[in-house]
């Protein structure tokens, strides 16, 4: 079966079984946000989901026009970090949004997107076009996280948002891309949605950029050279180097197994 076909599969399976968890929750989180906050419950926006652009669905958890005040354009870079990274005591967040919000169950709407076949489970997060268009000046590859389907949760939150400079995401993201596309396995999305929950609950410590760059290896069957690949392209685009000098200078420090 095709690695995209058992994507889907796996997709399909989680969504139905876990109804009967998230179904309820969607419902109640709806409710308290009508209730305390009124209109409108979920919140809207394109967002690219792989090769296409949807309108994605969550929870608001600020409030009404949030996005006119906080996007890409009104908010500075900082730390050249162009992911646009909302901090958790954000004034724009109401009462019940930020709780939805420190639960992990802001995207608990996207469920509908993954039995419509939009997204998937695990993935990439979906990225607003404004944000593609900061992180692209810098990062010509950016593409490569766009390979395999937007997900719900990603190899990015096993880690924390906050604590990644965009270059490591970025590797991370193309990583995961890379190794869906060609070794994919129920191992891999499963480890990354259940470690995600025991992180959310704050069960366990989250993982580091190398623990999680392990862990992906594990699953492209000890291929270190399919990771090696990722870093050195986005180490080079860092520098303002072409990946082809990288590749000569590997190739002079006796890597010559690495390839494009």
């Amino acid at each position: 079966m095709q690695a995209s076909r058992r994507k889907r599969l796996f997709d399909l399976t989680v969504a139905v079984l876990g109804a009967v968890v998230w179904v309820p929750v969607l419902v109640l989180c709806a409710l308290s946000i009508l209730i305390l906050e009124g209109r409108p419950v979920f919140y809207a926006s394109s967002r690219r989901v792989g090769q296409r652009v949807i309108q994605m669905v969550k929870f608001r958890t600020m409030v009404r026009d949030a996005e006119k005040i906080y996007n890409r354009q009104t908010v500075p870079v900082s730390n050249s970090v162009r992911f646009l990274n909302t901090p958790p005591d954000c004034p724009l967040y109401t009462r019940i949004g930020r709780l939805i919000e420190s639960l992990a169950l802001t995207e608990i709407p996207q469920f509908l997107h993954v039995l419509k076949g939009d997204m998937s489970i695990v993935g990439n997060r979906p990225l607003p076009e404004n944000v593609i268009a900061a992180l692209a000046e810098h990062f010509p590859g950016l593409h490569n996280r766009f390979l395999t389907p937007a997900g719900m949760a990603g190899p990015v939150q096993l880690i924390g948002r906050d604590e990644l400079s965009d270059g490591d995401r970025l590797m991370l993201e193309s990583t995961y891309c890379s190794v869906a596309a060609t070794h994919y396995a129920w191992g891999m999305d499963f480890m990354i949605l259940w470690q995600t929950v025991l992180i959310s609950l704050r069960l366990k410590p989250a993982f580091s950029v190398e623990e999680v760059r392990r862990r992906l290896t594990k699953y492209a069957h000890g291929r270190e050279d399919v990771l090696a690949v990722e870093r050195r392209r986005m180490h080079a685009r860092e520098q303002g180097t072409s990946w082809r000098g990288e590749r000569r200078r590997a190739y002079a420090q006796g890597q010559g197994h690495i390839s494009a």
